[in-house]
């Protein structure tokens, strides 16, 4: 059960990188996450932009080594969840261990967001000119 929810949670993260097929970029999004296109869209119109089987390949290969690397993260990231967690259960929290705790999933959390940017950045150096105008199209 725990490792689907992580799954599930890695899939999310992927997900919310990139803004969803017909939607723009939320208020929260960084400007840049428009020009950039999330896997599922990709695949799912894989032959509307005439994806060839290596940019498929590339495209696949570079999900299943992001999605390995953020399952060791989320799990890392469960044990200072947890002592947080533990140390705000308290009646008086220390500060500084609940601070240093939360600088650990900060540091998690980034390297999480880079893994993300960097599989979005190599899915669209996969796609020609041609196939991210027409993504672009069809994501509107």
């Amino acid at each position: 059960m725990r490792c689907a929810r992580l799954s599930f949670l890695v899939v999310a993260l992927l997900l919310a990188a990139a803004p969803s097929p017909g939607q723009q970029p939320k208020p929260d999004e960084p400007e840049f996450a428009k020009h950039l296109f999330p896997p599922e869209l990709v695949l799912k119109y894989a032959g509307q932009i005439g994806l060839k089987p290596a940019q498929r390949t590339t495209i696949v290969e570079a999900i299943k080594k992001v999605q390995g690397d953020l399952v060791d993260l989320q799990l890392q990231m469960a044990e200072p969840a947890e002592a947080l967690n533990t140390l705000m259960e308290r009646p008086q929290v220390d500060e500084a261990a609940a601070l240093a705790q939360v600088e650990k999933i900060l540091t998690l959390e980034r390297d999480i967001k880079k893994m993300q940017l960097s599989l979005l950045v190599r899915i669209k150096n996969a796609l020609t000119p041609e196939q991210q105008n027409k993504l672009h199209m069809l994501r509107e």
